[in-house]
């Protein structure tokens, strides 16, 4: 079986030494490109959670290939990644009716399209010791926001909780939609924001200082991060 050749990266990232498994909420636009591009530093044990399946219209900013139209997110995502690098075929978990108060552990990436759902898994793991970090990435069309708490600092943990202190509703009346009421969604934003967010979660498995929030404009070529 062939194996992914790490020699571009494995100076700067050894995957072996992340022991804990990576559980990602949600795999559509943000949660299928994370996947992907920790995938590609060798990364294998990981679960992914979702109960929707690939629709045409996820194609322009999601992962998915013309291929995948009509399966399970999770499994079309899961045969990607395992294409990437077949060692992950060991070692993926997959629950195809999503995040349902399953036991988390490891890394955390809240990727779901729903923040009332995010704010409830945060909160009801509030006091999960077996977590070691948690990621929320929100996405709109040009502008994205990456936040992260290290979840052995409670005042990091409740400055993450608290920044989901909106609705769902209140979320959808301040994203852009077309004159048809289509959200608008493009690739290069959703790209931008998950790179960051995976290279915030590398720094800190490399012992480096977490960035508690990250902010981009894709198209006006701004990003702060604090």
């Amino acid at each position: 079986m062939a194996t992914l050749n790490l020699s571009k990266s494995y100076d700067f990232f050894k995957p072996e030494d992340v022991k804990e498994r990576i559980h990602i909420i949600g795999c559509g636009s943000v949660g299928a490109t994370v996947a992907e591009l920790l995938a590609r530093f060798g990364l294998t044990k990981l679960t992914l959670y979702d109960f929707d399946k690939v629709e045409p219209r996820n194609l322009a900013n999601q992962m998915f290939r013309q291929e995948h139209v009509g399966m399970e997110k999770v499994d079309a995502l899961g045969h990607m990644l395992c294409e990437i690098n077949p060692e992950i075929r060991g070692n993926i978990k997959v629950a195809a009716h999503g995040y349902v108060a399953q036991k988390l552990s490891g890394y955390v990436f809240l990727c779901v399209d729903n923040i009332d759902l995010r704010r409830e898994t945060a909160t009801a793991n509030k006091d999960n010791t077996y977590i070691k970090t948690m990621f929320d990435f929100r996405t709109r069309l040009t502008d994205a926001q990456h936040y992260a708490a290290d979840w052995s600092n409670m005042k990091m943990v409740d400055d993450f909780i608290n920044s989901m202190n909106f609705s769902h509703e209140e979320a959808v009346a301040e994203t852009p939609v077309s004159a048809c009421n289509v959200t608008l969604s493009v690739a290069p934003t959703i790209r931008m924001i998950c790179s960051l967010g995976v290279a915030n979660f590398v720094n800190f498995t490399k012992g480096k200082e977490l960035k508690k929030l990250i902010l981009i404009d894709a198209f006006g070529f701004t990003l702060d991060a604090f």
